[in-house]
């Protein structure tokens, strides 16, 4: 029996329920292999860390919708808006595996790299096709059957609250970005 995600969890917890379940988009279906959560107010690194904006306004929910943003002006990066409405907290997307729509995505990306086809939010986000008018779109999920092995460390790719370990991946899994799901090395 497939668990369901309850969104209005926080985060944290919903971060980990993702990876290895499949979200669809505009033609295309990706397996989540990599996460990053975003705390809202009580986060630094989090888009709506200063509060609620024009920009921000979905990520205050409510939750189970789509969040889509401008990164550096060319990547359409998303996030799935977790917690109780008006927290603003959410999941970047960060990397997968494309299971359908392959063509379609290789179309997008313009690479024929299958494992870099949706690893990295930018490439995941152009993978699916995401654009701004997609904000507030509630996520097509279909829940993993079995959890997979996971573990967590610190989120990449940020100037702020950089320690948290808010980052959430299946190891060794080809889609993954940074470190290609291996934990960060302990200092001895």
């Amino acid at each position: 029996m497939r668990a369901v995600i309850d969104f209005s969890a926080p985060a944290d917890i919903v971060a980990p329920q993702l990876l290895g379940c499949v979200l669809t988009h505009r033609g295309v279906s990706i397996r989540i292999t990599e996460v990053e959560a975003y705390l809202g107010e009580e986060d630094p690194a989090a888009h709506t860390y200063r509060g609620k904006t024009a920009r921000n306004a979905t990520m205050f929910g409510p939750p189970g919708r789509l969040y889509v943003y401008l990164s550096y002006g060319i990547h359409h990066n998303g996030n799935i808006v977790c917690a109780p409405e008006g927290t603003g907290q959410g999941c970047l997307l960060r990397g997968g595996e494309v299971v359908d729509g392959v063509d379609t995505a290789f179309q997008r990306r313009g690479t024929q790299d299958f494992h870099n086809l949706a690893r990295g939010p930018g490439n995941f986000g152009k993978a699916m096709g995401f654009e701004l008018e997609d904000n507030h779109t509630p996520v097509a999920l279909t829940p993993r059957e079995t959890e997979p092995e996971w573990v967590r460390g610190p989120r990449v790719g940020i100037s702020k609250n950089t320690a948290a370990e808010l980052r959430f991946w299946i190891p060794g899994d080809k889609t993954v970005s940074a470190r290609r799901g291996r934990p960060p090395r302990k200092e001895n």
